[in-house]
């Protein structure tokens, strides 16, 4: 597989590969700045480094890290097919431990977007939403980019997260309790 050639977009000065201080809010403009400061990172399965590599999972978990300065907690192998092979909704499980799941009407800038790619399977790809027609993901065979939110992506939303109105420190101690 070749790799794309992806330009790395500056990131933002204020979450240059550090977590927001501790007890700081976390805003909805705190994530899509992180969001967007991976923008030009290719596509790797499995990874989650700003500019080295990352899939729409390790997207999730780098901007978490970003935001908190901690761990994401521990993720398991997986491969391509792991939603499609266990036929359950792991990855809407998962972020409905850390997150809080809210109506698909009611997404905003900052919220976390899941997708399923047919109707019969469980929902396995990720986006953060930059606006209400935009987001950032990562997909295979291309960089992390800003891509519109069009008709064939709505189509395919199955969840909707957003991050619980708290502190870094809550957000942490969510982490650790898991």
């Amino acid at each position: 597989m070749t790799v794309p050639d992806c330009p790395l977009t500056q990131p933002s000065t204020k979450v240059e590969g550090h977590p927001l201080p501790r007890g700081e809010r976390v805003t909805r403009g705190d994530i899509v700045a992180i969001a967007r400061s991976w923008i030009g990172t290719p596509y790797r399965h499995q990874g989650a480094l700003k500019g080295v590599g990352c899939d729409c999972l390790g997207l999730l978990i780098g901007v978490w890290r970003e935001l908190t300065g901690e761990a994401a907690g521990p993720i398991p192998p997986y491969t391509p097919d792991w939603a499609e092979a266990w036929g359950r909704e792991t990855f809407a499980e998962a972020l409905r431990a850390r997150l809080r799941e809210i109506e698909i009407g009611e997404a905003r800038e900052g919220d976390l977007v899941l997708f399923r790619w047919r109707r019969h399977l469980p929902a396995k790809h990720a986006g953060i939403l930059t606006g209400p027609d935009r987001m950032v993901h990562a997909q295979e065979r291309a960089c992390v980019a800003e891509v519109p939110l069009n008709a064939w992506w709505r189509r395919r939303t199955a969840y909707v997260f957003a991050f619980r109105e708290e502190t870094k420190d809550s957000q942490v101690n969510a982490m650790q309790e898991l």
